[in-house]
């Protein structure tokens, strides 16, 4: 049992290995994120999809801070997900990236 232990932790390990530290804007707020090189094109688009979405919700709907449009955004890109596109937004594995990063902005805005 301790070396299927050992295993998992040494596969654990060269994964967070190949993983790369890229720094990412979100609103007005800078994180730094590790991600596997293979994913940076679709994060980064994906930010740049974000970061769109809250300039034009900025333009077009009245918010206290930035909090609340990166709310909408969430709402939107959720709203987009469940409808059923023919092609979905993004894959899997991105939307864990994202759900992560929404986990760091809460712990952000809470602090």
């Amino acid at each position: 049992m301790c070396v299927d232990k050992n295993r998992t932790t040494i596969s654990k390990l060269q994964a967070m290995e190949e993983l790369i530290p890229i720094n990412v804007l979100i609103g007005d707020r800078t994180y730094r994120i590790r991600i596997s090189p293979t994913d940076e094109e679709v994060v980064r688009k994906t930010l740049k999809l974000i970061n769109d979405k809250i300039i034009e919700f900025k333009t077009t709907f009245a918010g206290k801070d930035m909090q609340d449009y990166v709310a909408m955004v969430v709402l939107w890109y959720a709203t987009q997900q469940k409808a059923g596109d023919s092609q979905p937004l993004v894959d899997n594995e991105t939307g864990e990236q994202i759900q992560a990063i929404e986990k760091l902005l809460d712990r952000m805005l809470l602090d």
